[in-house]
């Protein structure tokens, strides 16, 4: 049974961070609620491939309001605890954050795309490799890099940072650590507390804060950090299917995975064979 949120009740709820969301879902999403009998299908899937949206969605179903003993990751069933009338009141909110210059829409579309990307492929990744997560899975390549769209706000000059982050990365170098010597934050930690406001399962936020130090944790062959571990080889070779590298960091090589990639696929027990063929399968299901 959904509970009806009021206007003023959703633009309470979503005070403080905002990651903008995509003009053509907010469209789309306009679009489905003119109808006469708005589908929450259609409306959970476009809000699914937009992490603003996602983002905002479950902060309010996450919030004390809705009292639920545990938080969710999942966006179809915070659309269906929220209610047709709630979710066009969060729409609508969302809407009028603010007209964005062509040239910021340009910058965020490499987010954009590679984020809906990602989300995709872990989630084919979970189902395929038998992951409990599915989720989770989704919801972490969807918000993992959901700290890009507030650091480029902050900073007007930090993709360039980015793709020198990217280019820099390897088995003595971390993605972060170059964004922290030239701006003193980096999108891990903006992205982490981001994930935090919207208030979505901590295991999802530790996973967000530590995904560009994905090395020293598959380093530790201990047993502890199994859920994190878990959740990061899905997503550090969900990146490197879809390339992240080369969208947000122009990189022609993933310096990242060659680190990372033979402990990630040690742990998950894939051999390079095997992993190829996935990647292979993965794209020819366009879910990269």
């Amino acid at each position: 049974m959904s509970q009806e949120l009021s206007a003023e009740q959703i633009q309470q709820a979503l005070q403080g961070i905002s990651v903008p969301p995509q003009p053509q879902i907010m469209v789309d999403l306009q679009m489905e609620q003119y109808m006469p009998d708005p589908d929450l299908e259609v409306i959970a899937r476009l809000i699914s491939q937009d992490p603003g949206l996602s983002g905002a969605l479950l902060k309010i179903v996450n919030s004390p309001y809705y009292g639920l003993s545990n938080k969710i990751a999942s966006i179809q069933r915070a659309v269906n605890l929220l209610g047709s009338r709630s979710i066009i009141n969060l729409i609508n909110a969302q809407s009028i954050k603010g007209e964005m210059a062509d040239e910021t829409i340009v910058t965020l579309n490499r987010f954009w795309d590679t984020a809906q990307d990602v989300a995709m492929t872990s989630l084919t990744l979970a189902k395929r490799t038998g992951a409990q997560a599915v989720d989770e899975s989704y919801a972490l390549g969807l918000f993992h890099d959901c700290g890009i769209p507030l650091m480029i706000k902050r900073f007007p000059d930090y993709m360039p940072v980015l793709e020198r982050a990217y280019a820099n990365a390897g088995p003595e170098k971390r993605v972060v650590d170059t964004e922290n010597e030239e701006l003193n934050t980096n999108h891990a930690v903006v992205g982490y507390y981001t994930a935090k406001s919207w208030r979505l399962p901590e295991h999802v936020t530790n996973a967000i804060a530590n995904h560009h130090n994905a090395l020293a944790i598959f380093s530790d062959e201990s047993t502890r950090n199994s859920q994190l571990k878990n959740l990061l080889a899905i997503l550090k070779m969900a990146e490197h299917i879809c390339a992240s590298h080369r969208v947000l960091g122009n990189q022609t090589e993933d310096h990242e995975w060659n680190a990372v990639g033979p402990l990630v696929l040690d742990y998950v027990g894939l051999s390079d064979y095997d992993f190829e063929n996935l990647r292979e399968n993965i794209r020819e299901l366009g879910a990269h």
